[in-house]
């Protein structure tokens, strides 16, 4: 999808991702995918297990490397971004280092690109704040809750003022309630400090709730077969979530990932006659 106009954080041409060439266990993770994803977006990217969410996640972060095409993150190369900390991540485990108190698990990444002591830990209990656990700095993780530590996760991925948040189902550990107290706090954050997002998750909901544009994928190997505007006011609350065009949008990504099982069905179907 093209977003004329707007100045882009992600854009992906023509990526295929093939891992094990040449060997009997060859895996198309991705095929010809092509997204655009505008600074200041939220985008979910949402399909069944194995359809490659991930490996694009990580192929926009330099984790990996395309078999063909092009990644380009804030108009450089991902490894060029990754260099210069151009990005944050979060994954389902908050990944908090336990021998380093909540404050020094926040400094680590300014530690990494030199910022002074007192500089960091300014700028360690500022995100404190922002993610609203303002008394917890010296608080070791294994002290925290599973929310916490994911609010954790997430200022340490911020710490540093990158343009750009890489999430892997960040909040898929989470009971149902922590779970949706969290998507509230990313957007709060979120707004507060303009970031762009691509976020993975298996939850229709979630996804709804929290994107300006959820994208659909295939079984593997991973296509993008939809992309749903949806269109619901940035300002998002409780109230939401009862909301007609919310619902009306979770039956909308529904469709179009039932759509997915069903050609991928029809397609194995039509192997096994042949």
């Amino acid at each position: 999808m093209t977003l004329a106009g707007d100045a882009l954080a992600v854009e992906v041409n023509g990526v295929h991702k093939v891992f094990n060439i040449g060997r009997p266990n060859r895996i198309d993770a991705l095929t010809d995918v092509q997204l655009q994803v505008a600074a200041g977006e939220f985008v979910s990217l949402i399909g069944p297990s194995g359809c490659g969410k991930s490996t694009l996640l990580r192929l926009i972060a330099d984790l990996l490397e395309p078999t063909v095409g092009t990644v380009t993150v804030n108009g450089k190369s991902p490894r060029q971004a990754r260099l210069d900390q151009d990005y944050g991540m979060a994954f389902q485990q908050a990944g908090l280092f336990e021998w380093r108190s909540v404050a020094k698990n926040i400094e680590l990444p300014l530690e990494l690109k030199g910022w002074d002591k007192a500089k960091r830990h300014a700028r360690a209990l500022e995100m404190l704040e922002l993610v609203k656990l303002p008394d917890r700095a010296d608080a070791m993780p294994w002290q925290l809750s599973g929310g916490q530590q994911q609010r954790i996760a997430i200022a340490r991925a911020l710490a540093a003022h990158p343009l750009l948040l890489l999430m892997d189902e960040p909040f898929g550990a989470l009971d149902e309630m922590t779970r949706e107290h969290m998507q509230a706090e990313l957007l709060r954050i979120c707004a507060a400090t303009q970031t762009t997002v691509v976020f993975v998750t298996h939850s229709i909901p979630e996804a709804v709730y929290l994107s300006d544009r959820v994208v659909v994928m295939s079984p593997g190997p991973g296509r993008i077969t939809s992309i749903i505007p949806v269109g619901l006011d940035r300002s998002r609350d409780e109230g939401t979530r009862e909301a007609t065009q919310f619902y009306d949008k979770i039956t909308e990504v529904r469709e179009a990932l039932r759509g997915n099982v069903a050609n991928a069905t029809d397609e194995l179907s039509g192997i096994e006659d042949r």
